[in-house]
């Protein structure tokens, strides 16, 4: 569960980092980048899309100012995975929410992965 965002850190589990994450609904928080600092490329966001998840959200940033490309949105939705894509502190809000939610119903998990980007 992500405890708390703000610009530039997140404290997942109780643990903080002060960089860019993917967190997988197994738990798994993994470092994470972007070929270029501001745009969200189909590079970007291919290994998580190889896990085969239900949901991506994508945290733009604290003031949105990250972009995500037509060509990475339609990449994500053509394998079948919805797509979120908000200011990060709403998108970790949105993660949680599903996740517990998903826990909550039986026999079921949603398979979900944040790529979120901590400052900007």
């Amino acid at each position: 569960m992500i405890e708390k965002y703000n610009f530039g850190f997140i404290v997942i589990d109780g643990r903080k980092y002060d960089y860019d994450v993917e967190v997988r609904w197994s738990g798994e928080v993994l470092k994470w980048w972007r070929k270029e600092s501001h745009i969200f490329a189909l590079e970007d966001v291919e290994r998580a899309v190889e896990q085969g998840p239900d949901v991506i959200i994508l945290g733009t940033g604290a003031y949105g100012l990250a972009k995500v490309p037509k060509q990475t949105q339609k990449f994500i939705k053509d394998k079948g995975i919805e797509l979120i894509i908000d200011k990060t502190g709403e998108a970790v809000k949105t993660f949680n929410i599903i996740k517990e939610k998903s826990e909550d119903e039986q026999g079921r998990k949603t398979k979900i992965i944040g790529l979120f980007h901590l400052t900007c």
